[in-house]
């Protein structure tokens, strides 16, 4: 059983952390925040001690660290981690500098340590069934591909002010499922527009709400992500690929599948309203993912490398948004 060390009791380190506890393959040893009394919390929660990072990291009992912790420690802690010899899972991104990335990843190949990063939605079923499909050629070659990702609410101004920005810290999910999709077809030119239609408060901070990137591929595919930090119906969340035989869609799940008919029309259900819910699927799978790569030396299909790729796009995307011109990957 791959015993845990969890880093950040927040939001992503309580899925997560109850996740592996309820897995049957893997347990929580240690929890660590810097709010002591969360980690106490999160650690009863799931049968653990809560400690110090730099204790559950040395820790002889601990096979694997999950790192939840702000972004801006994420890739000290990788580097850390894996000269202690542990398997890393590791939220997105691994830092907001492609530079940073690029000193990061070397000292985990070093290692020889499994490093997954936690583009969740990469282990959703609807969208791995959907690659799997775009493999196999079902709809011939993939020529356009729109991601839609629309959140239910702005995050606090606080919360935006240390987040990189919307491409780096919310769009960087959708580079990642376009990379995913594509299979190996990298993107050479994006450009970006944004601007802020949600919450004026965001203004003052230098970054958008409401984003549309357009991008190329080496192949001469298109991609068309749309971004906002507003949906007032829920967590929008879907894909379209249109191919030379036809095209492919993964859409939004709804709370039920109750459909109403009646003289106005069909009516159905709301869709799910928090990410938590909408990916609890996902959550479960990247676990499972990670395990396997762990005791069985599988790859994860989210690794070091498709990190740092999905921040060059986010960091090309920032670029131009700013210039107004599109920009060279």
């Amino acid at each position: 059983m791959v015993r845990f060390g969890v880093l950040g009791a927040g939001r992503i380190g309580n899925v997560h952390a109850k996740t592996i506890a309820g897995s049957g393959r893997a347990s929580v040893a240690y929890v660590a925040d810097a709010i002591p009394e969360a980690a106490q919390n999160l650690a009863a929660a799931v049968g653990a001690k809560a400690s110090s990072v730099d204790e559950i990291i040395a820790a002889s009992d601990v096979d694997a660290i999950l790192i939840g912790t702000p972004t801006d420690t994420h890739a000290d802690l990788i580097e850390k981690a894996a000269r202690a010899g542990k398997a890393i899972l590791c939220e997105k991104p691994v830092s907001l500098s492609v530079e940073r990335i690029e000193q990061c990843l070397p000292v985990v190949e070093k290692a020889g340590v499994p490093l997954l990063i936690g583009f969740n939605r990469r282990y959703d079923p609807n969208f791995r069934n959907l690659q799997n499909r775009l493999e196999a050629g079902e709809i011939g070659d993939v020529e356009i591909l729109t991601i839609i990702s629309r959140d239910p609410a702005p995050p606090p101004v606080s919360y935006i002010e240390r987040s990189g920005g919307l491409y780096r810290d919310m769009m960087i999910h959708d580079f990642d499922m376009a990379r995913f999709l594509l299979g190996g077809d990298e993107v050479v030119s994006v450009h970006a527009m944004g601007s802020v239609l949600t919450d004026p408060a965001i203004k003052p901070t230098g970054d958008v709400d409401s984003a549309v990137v357009h991008m190329r591929t080496a192949a001469g595919r298109l991609v068309v992500i749309t971004n906002s930090r507003r949906a007032t119906y829920g967590y929008d969340q879907r894909i379209e690929a249109h191919g030379s035989k036809g095209m492919l869609r993964a859409g939004n799940i709804h709370m039920t599948t109750v459909e109403k008919a009646d003289g106005s029309g069909f009516t159905a259900d709301v869709i799910q309203n928090f990410f938590i819910d909408r990916y609890a699927a996902a959550y479960a799978a990247e676990i499972a993912a990670f395990l396997d790569a762990v005791e069985k030396g599988t790859k994860p299909k989210a690794d070091g490398h498709d990190g740092l790729m999905a921040q060059r796009l986010a960091e090309a995307a920032t670029k131009s948004s700013q210039t107004g011109q599109a920009v060279a990957v």
